[in-house]
């Protein structure tokens, strides 16, 4: 029997003043049985940072392979924002490139990020619609301690820097700008 994935109710408060977008969110967010509460926390961090009307998730790692996990799509099907988590390959970043007006792929993973990119950097330069950014490892562990079925989180985003908190703790993540951006 294939084992179930775990429904979380999370109800975000975000306050991008990078961006000057001030909107609360209400998700039902679906935690694949092989899925972390680490890269969980990831996928929110990156739709608070990105967050928009038309922001939505996508089915992730159970779903269609053929789409991101995180999606800003037109009403007309063109794609304004492609997003993906972890260390893709260059076949699939290059997909996404040509089917999104923009790409933004946030690593996590530590020690073998650098690797990665070391690996991956003059090979990914091409793509000019590609951000990439890592998130360092000792905010994701951070952010894993907040997770709770019932989440109320806000996120206070300005000058780069993200503040998510819920009632008891706060974290301070600063992403690292790998490309773009």
């Amino acid at each position: 029997m294939a084992l179930k994935a775990t429904i979380f109710k999370t109800a975000l408060q975000i306050a991008d003043m990078d961006r000057h977008y001030y909107q609360d969110h209400q998700l039902m967010l679906a935690q694949h049985p092989s899925e972390t509460d680490e890269r969980m926390m990831v996928r929110l961090l990156a739709f608070a940072i990105n967050a928009s009307e038309f922001l939505t998730f996508t089915k992730g790692l159970s779903g269609d392979d053929d789409a991101p996990e995180l999606w800003d799509k037109q009403l007309n099907g063109e794609i304004d924002l492609w997003v993906e988590f972890g260390q893709s390959d260059e076949k699939w970043l290059r997909k996404a490139c040509g089917r999104a007006k923009k790409v933004i792929l946030y690593t996590y993973g530590g020690r073998s990020v650098p690797i990665w990119w070391q690996q991956s950097e003059a090979i990914l330069a091409r793509f000019d619609n590609l951000e990439i950014y890592n998130i360092p490892e000792d905010s994701v562990k951070e952010m894993a301690t907040l997770v709770s079925r019932n989440m109320a989180l806000q996120y206070n985003i300005s000058e780069g820097q993200v503040w998510l908190s819920n009632d008891t703790t706060s974290v301070c993540v600063e992403l690292e700008c790998l490309k773009g951006g």
